[in-house]
C-alpha cells in the first residue's frame, strides 16, 4: 500500500485549516437547519392550535335591495361560543353591509343562517373571519 500525496502531507503537517473550517461549517449548518425546522414546526402547531373556531360561507341569497341572507357552516370546540364577521359588497366593490353573526350553540359543527342588512343592493358576501366570542 502506498500513500497518496495528500495522505503523506496530512501525516507530516497535520490536517489543513480548510478541512477544519469545512467541518465547522457543516456543524453550524446542521445546527441552524435543525433550529429552523423547530421554528417551523412550532409555528405550525401554534397556528393550528389557535384555530378553535372556523367557518365556511356555504351560500348567500340577495333577498332585497337592503338585505342578503347568508348560510354559514361553523366548526368549533363544543361549548365554545363564537362570532363570524361577514361583509356585503356592491357590484363596484364598495362595502354596503357588515355583520357579526354570533352563535351560542353547544355542538362542534353548527349551520347558521342570518341576514346582513345593506345600504344598497349587494352582489357579493365575504366571510371575513371567525373567532371565539368573548363573554357578554
Amino acid at each position: 500500500m502506498t500513500a497518496t500525496g495528500d495522505e503523506r502531507a496530512a501525516a507530516r503537517y497535520g490536517r489543513s485549516a480548510d478541512t477544519r473550517a469545512d467541518r465547522k461549517l457543516k456543524i453550524v449548518g446542521a445546527v441552524l437547519g435543525a433550529a429552523l425546522l423547530v421554528v417551523i414546526a412550532w409555528s405550525g402547531v401554534s397556528y393550528i392550535a389557535g384555530q378553535n373556531v372556523s367557518g365556511e360561507l356555504i351560500k348567500f341569497k340577495v333577498v332585497s335591495d337592503t338585505a342578503v341572507e347568508v348560510h354559514l357552516e361553523v366548526r368549533k370546540d363544543a361549548g365554545t361560543p363564537g362570532v363570524c364577521t361577514l361583509r356585503a359588497q356592491a357590484e363596484d366593490g364598495t362595502e354596503v353591509g357588515w355583520k357579526d353573526l354570533r352563535f351560542e350553540e353547544r355542538g362542534g359543527r353548527v349551520d347558521k343562517v342570518g341576514t346582513v342588512r345593506t345600504t344598497r343592493r349587494a352582489t357579493a358576501v365575504e366571510l371575513v373571519g371567525c373567532k371565539a366570542a368573548t363573554a357578554g
